[in-house]
């Protein structure tokens, strides 16, 4: 079950740190203006969670041998095709709400400060 875990892990993760990179690109692009720079930030961050979100709520469904997570897996560490796919459904579902709730916090405190960076 663990590699399950760490192969979904990885999965989500580089695609949300991909995500990232380019969303503190843009930000930096736009440093100039640091409100705007953090409130784009903060924004667009909130869509990679939603994006995370719907992700996580469609893992279910999602057949289980079209998942970069399943790929990675090694073939002896796999689960049956009985119990695949919810096994590795949950697994998505849960891990892509993890990095949906990081996201979340990350995009709330630019939002927020970029309230702040207003009034400075």
């Amino acid at each position: 079950m663990e590699a399950i875990e760490n192969a979904a892990f990885v999965s989500v993760g580089r695609a949300a740190g991909f995500a990232g990179l380019a969303i503190f690109t843009l930000m930096l692009g736009l440093s100039f203006d640091p409100p705007l720079a953090t409130r784009t930030g903060g924004l667009i961050g909130m869509g990679l969670v939603a994006v995370l979100m719907l992700y996580g709520w469609r893992a279910l469904n999602r057949p289980y041998r079209q998942t970069e997570a399943w790929l990675i897996l090694p073939k002896d560490r796999r689960p049956p095709a009985g119990i695949a796919q919810r096994v590795m459904g949950r697994t998505l579902r849960e891990t892509a709400y993890w990095f949906a709730g990081r996201a979340a916090a990350v995009s709330s405190f630019l939002l927020v400060s970029s309230v702040a960076l207003k009034f400075v």
